[in-house]
C-alpha cells in the first residue's frame, strides 16, 4: 500500500483532470476507510513536482490576456463555470501538495484527515462543474485559463505557514466572498444544475478555509507567535495584491478568520 505522501505525489503527477480527480477520490476513500477502522496509515515522504502535471488544454494565459465575457450571456456563464472549474482543479493539487511537501513538520493525524477531506471535496467540485459545462455543450479545456493559479504554491514551497496563510486563508476565503454573486447570476438564468453545484461548493469551502485557520493557529501557538501580526507579515510577503472588499464577514467568521486579519490588508499601499 502506498504511503499518504506517495498517494499525494501520484495525484500531482496525473495530467488529465477527470483522471486526476478520480485517483484523488479513490485515495481519499482508502485513507478515510483506514481511519474509520481505527488505523493510522503511514504518512511517509515524497518529492512532489514543482508544477503539477496538466492536460494539453486549457491554454494557460497571463491573467490580463484571458478574454472577459459578460456574465449575463450564455457565453459569459460558460466562462464563469470554466474559470471556477480551473480554480477547483488547482485546489485539488494545492491540497495534495500541502500533504506531500511538508511531511518534515510533525502534526497530529487530524491535519492529514482535514486535508485529505478537502482534496476529496475539491475533486468532487471539479467534476460537478465539468458536468455543468458539458450540460451547456462545453467542457473543461475549451477556453483559455489563468496561468497564475500555481504561483502561491511556488512562492510558499518552503514556508508552510505562508502556504496556510495565502492559500486557504486568502485565496479560498476570497471564494466565500464571490460565490454568492455567482449563484445569483445562475439563479437569474434559472440554471438549477449549476445553482445546486455552487451551493455545494459554497458550503464545503467554508470548511477548507477553517482548516487553514485551525492549523495556522496551531503552528502559531506551538511557536508562541501572535497569529494576527504573523498572518499580516506572511500575506504581505507572499500575496502580491491588496485584499479586496466586500468581504463575506459572516462566512469568514464561521471559518475562524476575524475582521482584524483581513481588513488591515485591504488598506495597504
Amino acid at each position: 500500500m502506498k504511503t499518504l505522501a506517495q498517494m499525494a505525489d501520484h495525484v500531482l503527477r496525473t495530467p488529465d483532470g477527470r483522471t486526476k480527480t478520480a485517483i484523488s477520490r479513490e485515495y481519499a476513500a482508502t485513507w478515510q476507510a483506514a481511519r474509520a477502522a481505527g488505523e493510522t496509515p503511514e504518512i511517509g515522504s515524497a518529492s512532489p513536482p514543482d508544477m503539477p502535471a496538466r492536460p494539453d488544454a486549457p491554454a494557460l494565459l497571463d491573467p490580463r490576456d484571458v478574454p472577459r465575457r459578460k456574465p449575463g450571456t450564455p457565453e459569459g456563464r460558460i466562462a464563469i463555470l470554466h474559470a471556477v472549474a480551473h480554480i477547483e482543479l488547482n485546489a485539488v493539487d494545492l491540497h495534495w501538495d500541502l500533504i506531500a511537501r511538508f511531511t518534515d513538520t510533525e502534526f497530529p493525524i487530524g491535519f492529514y484527515d482535514d486535508w485529505v477531506k478537502a482534496a476529496d471535496e475539491e475533486s468532487k467540485h471539479f467534476n460537478l462543474l465539468c458536468d455543468c459545462l458539458e450540460a451547456h455543450g462545453s467542457h473543461y479545456g475549451a477556453l483559455p485559463a489563468h496561468a497564475g493559479m500555481w504561483r502561491a504554491a511556488q512562492d510558499t514551497a518552503d514556508d508552510l505557514m505562508g502556504r496556510l496563510a495565502v492559500v486557504p486563508m486568502v485565496l479560498e476565503a476570497r471564494g466565500l466572498d464571490v460565490t454568492p454573486g455567482m449563484i445569483k447570476i445562475f439563479q437569474q438564468a434559472k440554471d438549477r444544475q449549476t445553482i445546486d453545484a455552487l451551493n455545494v461548493i459554497y458550503a464545503e469551502e467554508v470548511h477548507h478555509v477553517a482548516y487553514g485557520s485551525k492549523w495556522f493557529h496551531y503552528l502559531c501557538g506551538r511557536d508562541a507567535l501572535d497569529p494576527t501580526s504573523t498572518f499580516h507579515t506572511l500575506v504581505r510577503k507572499y500575496f502580491h495584491a491588496k485584499l479586496r472588499p466586500p468581504f463575506n464577514e459572516e462566512k469568514r467568521a464561521e471559518a475562524g478568520i476575524p475582521p482584524d486579519f483581513y481588513w488591515p490588508l485591504s488598506e495597504d499601499t
